[in-house]
């Protein structure tokens, strides 16, 4: 028996890297009677049948999982978002951070294309870069043409599993073909209809880069917050975090309770306006949801 971790899955197999070795792997009949799949990421034992081929028996036990993209044991999640072409949505990103602050992975925000931003432009970005860094966020503000922040980027890839996300066209492709040229992935050009790019991945693989894994996913498809309840929402807003246990009743919303010190620092400009209303509408959201049925 063996152990490695599952690199790529893909048509019903699944590829385990083992030391230099990758091999083609089923998986066992009593997964699928148990109703479980092995995911990417997973570290597993398998019998290898020959140099190339084996059958997994077992999957570690998992720290955290995915179901879209479908990938386990993930360390933090590299959010990619342009801030021109397609235009950079504050909004969109916060559920993105949403989502991976419910999953207890750390995010890391890159702000991609900033060699085509205008010096106003360039004055807005630097500004919103400091109001998530004082957050608690790493923002790396990017260029894949000039290589820009290429170099700032690399110590947070070392020895983790990150998973690359964020819209369409925003460049996590070419992100990731700058940090390793080697890779030669292929890319494609944002609509000038649509003004969002086309997807180009259509599985989950995890490339070794600069020293740690990268997974190069299809992308986030389900953001819609089925995971949690209204109630933990402000957990997942580092500053609704820090300031709600000073507001009077236990279990508040921020919404219409009498001294919520949350609405208190957003009337003071301590927690930022559209942080706050971006919170609004995602309870709203939340509120306003199809209840599950199991």
């Amino acid at each position: 028996m063996s152990r490695g971790r599952i690199v790529k899955a893909l048509s019903g197999f699944y590829y385990v890297r083992e030391a230099d070795n990758i091999y083609q792997c089923r998986g066992r009949g009593i997964f699928r009677n148990r109703k479980i799949s092995p995911l990417v990421g997973d570290i597993v034992t398998f019998e290898a049948e020959n140099f190339t081929e084996g059958t997994i028996t077992e999957i570690g036990e998992r720290r955290n999982e995915l179901i879209r993209p479908p990938i386990a044991n993930i360390d933090q999640a590299i959010l990619v978002f342009s801030c021109i072409e397609p235009a950079f949505s504050s909004f969109l990103l916060d559920r993105f951070l949403v989502l991976v602050e419910s999953k207890n992975v750390k995010p890391i925000i890159c702000l991609t294309k900033i060699d085509l931003l205008t010096e106003q432009g360039l004055h807005s970005i630097a500004k919103f870069q400091q109001e998530y860094q004082q957050l608690g966020y790493p923002v790396i503000l990017l260029s894949t043409i000039s290589k820009a922040g290429l170099q700032e980027l690399t110590p947070f890839l070392k020895d983790k599993l990150s998973v690359i996300a964020g819209q369409s066209g925003v460049g996590k492709t070419s992100l990731l073909n700058a940090l390793n040229e080697e890779l030669n992935l292929a890319t494609a050009k944002i609509s000038t209809h649509l003004g969002r790019g086309k997807h180009t991945t259509r599985h989950v693989e995890l490339m070794e880069i600069r020293g740690g894994w990268i997974a190069d996913t299809p992308g986030f498809s389900q953001l819609d917050f089925q995971d949690f309840e209204a109630t933990d929402l402000g957990e997942f807003f580092p500053e609704i975090r820090a300031t709600s246990a000073r507001c009077k009743f236990r279990g508040c919303l921020h919404l219409k309770e009498p001294d919520c010190a949350v609405k208190e620092e957003v009337s003071a400009g301590i927690i930022q306006p559209y942080r706050y209303q971006h919170y609004l509408q995602f309870l709203e959201e939340i509120n306003d949801r199809k209840p599950r049925y199991n």
